[in-house]
């Protein structure tokens, strides 16, 4: 007969949970070996020795930080303003500048002055709102339709009764959309086939703009082969899902 203490202490330790020790509690249990643990490795740093880089690192993002002209915004509220006439005002205020933040191609600036009286080929898209810097509004976010199925995509913040451009930026774009306060950008990869890059775009507080914080490159399916081993991102959408019925857009996501 086994001594009441006995198994008193192994109902203890199973009641508080150290598992890992033992591998079985249970009235014919004992204590057995979890097996070997893998050692733990540390970083290791290569090449300690080499100099401190010498120039200053560069504010990423800065200069896509801008004050848009002749845009007043009432009560800071950026669903009272017009998205066309924001972008027009960027381009009247820029003109013939075809690269960086500002640039837009010719034919697409030429587009946006028409908005009004060829609206069906306004490439100024259905704007979306968002608060993505946590001040509690809604900054505006606008796409714009470019050559080789290229697509802007620029972010306004609302201060001071004007509007002020934290994030600028054009690519070959697969698809567009929100997580939280991210802006997750899927885009094609010129030169890699097979491969996307997808790009997390966050608010610094520290730069006061839009920032890619995470950016990777990810297998995709390839044309006629078998299904991608790489599962799909579960990212929230400021788009409708289609389903058997209608599900409402969260109210933070109807423009």
């Amino acid at each position: 007969m086994r001594p009441r203490g006995v198994r008193s202490a192994a109902g203890v330790l199973c009641a508080l949970g150290l598992g890992l020790a033992l591998a079985g509690c249970g009235d014919e249990g004992g204590l057995r070996s979890a097996g070997p643990t893998p050692t733990a490795v540390g970083p290791v740093r290569l090449w300690p020795d080499l100099p401190p880089a010498t120039n200053p690192p560069i504010d990423y993002g800065e200069s896509d930080i801008q004050r848009v002209p002749d845009i007043e915004v009432t009560d800071n509220d950026v669903h009272s303003v017009d998205p066309v006439a924001v972008v027009r005002a960027e381009v009247r205020a820029h003109p013939d500048t075809y690269t960086g933040a500002d640039g837009m191609y010719e034919q697409t600036a030429r587009a946006i002055e028409a908005c009004d009286t060829a609206p069906a080929a306004c490439p100024v898209l259905r704007p979306y709102y968002r608060d993505l810097t946590g001040n509690g509004r809604d900054e505006l976010i606008v796409g714009i339709r470019m050559p080789d199925q290229q697509v802007g995509v620029r972010v306004y913040l609302a201060e001071n009764g004007g509007l002020t451009r934290i994030m600028s930026t054009v690519d070959q774009v697969i698809s567009v959309e929100l997580a939280g306060r991210d802006l997750i950008m899927r885009v094609g990869s010129a030169g890699i086939p097979g491969y996307e890059y997808r790009t997390a775009w966050s608010w610094d507080e520290q730069q006061g703009s839009m920032l890619p914080t995470r950016d990777e490159i990810v297998r995709v399916k390839p044309s006629g082969v078998g299904p991608s081993m790489v599962p799909a991102p579960h990212l929230v959408s400021p788009t409708p899902t289609p389903t058997d019925r209608p599900v409402p857009l969260p109210p933070e996501a109807t423009p």
